[in-house]
């Protein structure tokens, strides 16, 4: 917005508090002039013609000076609402680092608390967005760079039949790779617009780990990781697709920082208020940094980037959580990494 704009919305303000000033003064003027009008009429007062030109004189020189005082004196009831209004163009314009000090009223003081609020939640959501924006840019651009480069690479004629070969799985693994990040982005847009759970059923959270430990075996046959799991049947009313997504996500992370040969260990203990299910791995050292963000939406604990991931599945497992009314957290326990998830029960 041009300063001419900004002096011109100044001024309408002024102009319009003067104006209300103005009516203000004549409705009581009118006012008062009735009044005297007809007590006199009903013989309360007395009244004389020669009075009315002086009162009238009055009337006019009273609404003159009040008018004028009006104007003067506008700016200190109007100077926290230009400030307001000035702020609120900054924000307009993009500047969410902008925040109000203003002294006055109780409404006005609560006024400046609301906007300073807003303003710095603005200022948290524009960092996510723009953090989300270069991470989902940067996660898109490694596999099609990649592809992009072997391909041509498989244009040359003097490659042998086993480097084509390898050529051809490193595009075949990058291609499963950006189809996969493709799907969790679509995945979370659409969990995160999602605010109620529907077509709920009790599911059995054992079973279904179970199931997703089978999902999974090629990933830790490969390591030779063990689990550890002995619980009794425990049930969940929610979805059991949704759920499942859970386990998978959480045992595929355990699964890919536990080392060759390591262990995973799930406990649920269940009561009559919650239902706790704890999935623990040895693990690389975490930081109190890395368990904070853990679940932001590409974050990758390991910047080495020497473990393959996209960062969302994390995300994706705690947005289901939450909207099954649970909450879910991390914790760096004597060498392993513990994710407890936390349902409550209705």
């Amino acid at each position: 917005m041009s300063k001419w704009q900004r002096f011109w919305k100044q001024a309408q303000l002024t102009i319009g508090f003067t104006v209300m000033v103005f009516v203000i003064i004549l409705v009581a003027i009118f006012i008062t002039f009735t009044m005297i009008f007809l007590l006199a009429k009903l013989g309360v007062i007395g009244y004389y013609e020669e009075n009315r030109v002086p009162l009238l004189f009055f009337a006019i020189i009273s609404l003159i000076v009040g008018t004028v005082i009006s104007l003067i004196v506008s700016k200190v009831p109007l100077r926290p609402i230009r400030k307001v209004m000035k702020a609120v163009d900054q924000v307009a314009d993009g500047d969410y680092t902008v925040r109000l000090d203003l002294n006055g009223p109780q409404e006005v003081r609560e006024l400046c608390d609301k906007f300073n609020h807003m303003a710095k939640e603005l200022q948290s959501v524009e960092l996510l967005r723009s953090d989300f924006v270069g991470n989902f840019s940067h996660e898109f651009k490694t596999p099609i760079v990649s592809i992009r480069g072997f391909a041509r690479a498989l244009k040359w004629e003097d490659l042998s039949d086993t480097e084509r070969n390898e050529y051809l799985d490193i595009i075949i693994s990058e291609s499963e790779r950006l189809s996969e990040l493709s799907t969790n982005v679509l995945s979370l847009s659409k969990l995160e617009q999602q605010t109620i759970l529907t077509g709920k059923k009790q599911c059995n959270i054992s079973e279904e780990i179970r199931l997703s430990i089978a999902m999974l075996e090629q990933k830790w046959a490969d390591k030779n990781i063990s689990f550890r799991f002995d619980t009794n049947e425990v049930s969940l009313l929610g979805s059991d697709e949704l759920l499942r997504q859970v386990w998978i996500n959480l045992l595929d992370n355990a699964i890919k920082f536990s080392p060759e040969g390591g262990e995973i260990c799930i406990d649920i203990q269940s009561s009559q208020e919650s239902q706790v299910v704890s999935i623990s791995n040895p693990s690389p050292p975490m930081t109190d940094e890395t368990l904070t963000h853990l679940f932001d939406k590409f974050y990758q604990g390991d910047h080495s980037h020497a473990t393959r991931g996209n960062g969302l599945g994390l995300a994706i497992a705690k947005r289901i959580i939450e909207l099954h009314g649970g909450n879910v957290s991390a914790h760096y326990i004597s060498g392993k990494a513990v994710f407890t998830v936390t349902f409550f029960v209705e």
